[in-house]
């Protein structure tokens, strides 16, 4: 069945039965490898996308529900030749080891500064709370997400 989304601003076309999750649409279909597959439950983080600015697990949502909702994935953050500030933030505080968790903290820090464009060290680690980083880089993730906060001009 040919189901329609709207993906980084561009409206895509997909065969797909209506109850495919999304992260398989992205990752098989589209070509979008930023969302990883890490629990595929909802529950570290991996998989994370904007659907109309906010943060969710896109191994979780149904890509029957998302019509015209606008996703954006890590690549309609930024582009190569003009990164989002988060994601030049992470280069610069070096804030990925493996990498496998990156996209997902950006998401969700986008969806936090997003809502609050100035967080506190508190705030940026409860929004983290629900991603998962095994190889132990919250501490440089969260100098990054407190850089563009900064940025931003409250810290």
């Amino acid at each position: 069945m040919a189901i329609s989304l709207n993906v980084n601003g561009t409206t895509r076309s997909v065969e797909a039965a209506p109850d495919t999750p999304l992260l398989y649409v992205l990752r098989n279909d589209l070509e979008l490898n930023g969302a990883k597959f890490g629990c595929g439950g909802g529950q570290c983080g991996a998989c994370a996308v904007l659907i109309n600015g906010a943060a969710v697990r896109s191994c979780l949502m149904r890509i029957a529900q998302l019509f015209p909702n606008e996703i954006t994935t890590l690549e309609g953050l930024g582009t190569v030749d003009k990164l989002h500030p988060l994601q030049q933030a992470f280069i610069d505080e070096q804030a990925a080891q493996c990498g496998y968790c990156t996209s997902g903290m950006i998401i969700v820090a986008a969806d936090l500064l997003n809502r609050n464009p100035r967080p506190n060290e508190a705030e940026i680690r409860g929004a983290l709370n629900g991603n998962l980083c095994r190889c132990g880089s919250h501490n440089r993730i969260v100098r990054a997400i407190m850089r563009v906060a900064q940025a931003n001009g409250r810290i």
